[in-house]
């Protein structure tokens, strides 16, 4: 079962070699997303699942690597401790930020990752979501470290331009976040207007509700905020 799940955003600038001179702009995020990974630690999970946003949509295997080459950083990381052979990069960045954020934490158990892929259905995200939680990997306690950030049009430099229906939406989500997605709203938000608005959560977070256990659970909104112009939360899930 799911004993607890963090929430973070997956900008690579959340690690500090990659941001550089600017890496103290996030220094907020990134202490909130310690505060969110410690939790899941906490709650002695037998296996943590790294979910986020990719080219394609399936699992990597524990030891699987992610590389910052891409943004001119001589770095790897590892889903948990690395394979015992070398072995592609194969992790897209959003896993990549996961698993230097487990590693930060000091996770030395066992780590693997889903992808998915944009546009991926709603209903077969919160399916995959319910598989990955509920032990049949042999996993009796599960954790999640789901990554995603939110619109990336909140001002008129941000990736995406400003679209005047993107602080609403980011409030929506925060506020999903905030009460266990009691409304549904992550469940069921909409692709078209997540491709439009340049989201990257929707199918980890659709992800994480089919994960959430109904009958109990408690959230904490620790970070909200739009850097950049881009919708950023930490979150975590008891």
């Amino acid at each position: 079962m799911l004993v607890a799940a963090a929430v973070c955003p997956c900008p690579p600038l959340l690690v500090p070699e990659v941001a550089a001179g600017a890496a103290p702009e996030l220094d907020a995020a990134r202490a909130a997303c310690d505060e969110a990974v410690g939790a899941v630690l906490a709650a002695g999970p037998d296996l943590v699942w790294v979910i986020g946003e990719g080219p394609a949509t399936g699992p990597h295997r524990p030891g699987s690597r992610g590389s910052f080459h891409p943004f001119g950083v001589d770095l790897d990381v590892h889903l948990g401790a690395p394979a015992e052979h070398a072995v592609e990069a194969t992790l897209p960045s959003s896993l990549a930020v996961g698993a230097w954020l487990l590693t930060r934490a000091g996770w030395a158990g066992e780590a693997r990752g889903y992808e998915v892929a944009p546009g991926s259905p709603a209903s077969g995200n919160v399916d995959v979501g319910e598989r990955l939680a509920d032990g049949r990997t042999g996993k009796e306690r599960v954790g999640f470290l789901v990554m995603g950030d939110g619109t990336a049009c909140r001002t008129l430099k941000a990736p995406g331009y400003l679209d005047e229906r993107a602080e609403d939406v980011d409030a929506r989500i925060a506020q999903a976040l905030r009460t266990l997605d009691a409304d549904g709203y992550l469940r069921s938000l909409d692709d078209r207007l997540a491709r439009e608005l340049k989201i990257s959560g929707r199918g980890a977070w659709q992800m994480l509700t089919g994960g959430r256990r109904k009958d109990h659970g408690a959230a904490r909104l620790l970070y909200e905020d739009a850097p950049y112009g881009v919708g950023y939360f930490v979150a975590s899930w008891t």
